[in-house]
């Protein structure tokens, strides 16, 4: 069993007990992006990056750059540097009020449903990697030591 096998059994198991899950059309959003992105729509430079720092978790390589090279003036080179870029800086998956941020940046809607506070939180919706959230705590960690030292 491949280490990606092994992490995506790993996260199915966890699906009952915490209600995430670790397929990615289970996300309203990600399934907006990945149906815009299918049918050829442009979702914009944000919405891009948005699907490509979530999808690498869930999807193949080649599936995203495939995905990815179809948008307008984009191609596979373009779509493979993105990801890349993605993978080698280890971004993390935004949070939702980062998607609002750079939705306003772009006419195409992230976020299907804005109004919804409950509604694209990937965190909520998906089952990431245990590192992943390790990550997270610890960022927001140092933000909380950084305000007090100041």
């Amino acid at each position: 069993m491949s280490q990606r096998e092994h992490n995506s059994h790993a996260r199915m198991g966890n699906e009952a007990a915490n209600g995430r899950t670790a397929n990615l059309r289970d996300s309203p959003m990600m399934a907006h992006l990945l149906d815009a992105l299918e049918s050829g729509k442009d979702i914009g430079h944000y919405g891009r990056l948005v699907f490509a720092m979530v999808a690498r978790f869930f999807l193949p390589e080649d599936e995203i750059v495939r995905l990815l090279a179809a948008q307008p003036d984009q191609n596979e080179e373009k779509a493979r540097a993105m990801l890349l870029q993605v993978k080698e800086r280890n971004y993390n998956p935004p949070r939702r009020e980062r998607i609002l941020e750079w939705q306003a940046r772009q006419d195409f809607p992230i976020c299907p449903t804005p109004d919804d506070p409950r509604s694209c939180n990937v965190y909520s919706e998906l089952q990431f990697p245990e590192d992943i959230y390790g990550q997270i705590e610890e960022f927001y960690e140092e933000q909380v030591e950084a305000q007090h030292a100041s």
